[in-house]
């Protein structure tokens, strides 16, 4: 009997996982169908088991029903519970396991794809929100000289970074406390480039960097790439290759078996033009 998965989210239109993990599948000879779902922004939760009772095996939550895709589970793995939230499900008898892969499927990509090793270097994220909390225990692993969150409440950077002090060196300030920094990597997590906006950090945070990555995917491009381009940031990446690990972390830990990945993302990579 086929195994049947999907993504939910709304909007859902713009969703790429049907056809990642559907490569997958076939790369990896597995019997499994994945649709995508439009959930409704009131009662998702009924949405979810309604997939689960119907069959479901697993599924990736996506904006905006992270929050209540991880208040749904009945066990929640450490990445779910420092990020706060949940962006895959698998369905055990009456169990709903929830973790999150965000922010280890950046690290793949950065390390693995990329070639970048965060070991001894300065990182800069950009943004306190979902995804900088998803990305920051799997940059502590990484065990980097230090990990400093910028953004523009300073009380919400500083409150994150007290979260994750544990795991390594974190700390969290404003925009306006970066002037004469340094950074060896500069992650924009911010939704900035989403409204061709730019969060506002010094172009001196780039001066040394070996890489600026983009959270945003598909997008060419951004007023960020761009302004890292111009301040001096010697290399540039989009969002794809963490879009593809992500999901090849949540098709191993459902399946048993993790697909290769990197001749997806050079297919689906758009030229940073």
């Amino acid at each position: 009997m086929t195994d049947r998965y999907a993504v939910i989210g709304n909007p859902i239109g713009h969703t790429k996982s049907p056809l990642i993990h559907g490569e997958f599948a076939r790369a990896t000879a597995q019997d499994m169908e994945y649709i995508a779902i439009e959930g409704p922004l009131e009662g998702v939760a009924e949405a979810l088991l309604a997939f689960r009772d119907a069959g479901g095996r697993g599924m990736n939550v996506t904006a905006p029903f992270k929050l209540q895709a991880y208040e749904l589970a009945t066990d929640r793995l450490e990445r779910a519970q420092l990020a706060g939230a949940a962006n895959a499900l698998k369905f055990e008898g009456g169990r709903i396991l929830a973790d999150n892969f965000d922010g280890v499927g950046l690290l793949n990509d950065i390390q693995r794809n990329l070639g970048f090793s965060l070991a001894g270097k300065r990182v800069l994220v950009l943004g306190a929100g979902g995804a900088a909390r998803g990305a920051l225990l799997p940059f502590l692993q990484a065990e980097p000289a230090e990990v400093v969150i910028a953004n523009r409440t300073v009380e919400k950077a500083s409150a994150l970074a007290s979260q994750f002090a544990a795991h390594g060196r974190v700390s969290g300030c404003g925009y306006q406390d970066l002037a004469r920094e340094r950074f060896d990597l500069v992650v924009n997590a911010t939704s900035a480039s989403l409204k061709g906006g730019l969060p506002p950090v010094p172009a001196d945070a780039f001066v040394r960097a070996a890489l600026a990555y983009e959270l945003v995917y598909g997008k060419g491009l951004t007023p960020f790439l761009r302004f890292a381009q111009n301040a001096g940031a010697a290399s540039l990446a989009d969002g794809v290759g963490m879009l593809v690990e992500q999901a090849a972390e949540a098709f191993a830990w459902w399946r048993g078996v993790r697909p290769e990945t990197r001749d997806l993302i050079r297919r689906m990579t758009v030229p940073l033009v």
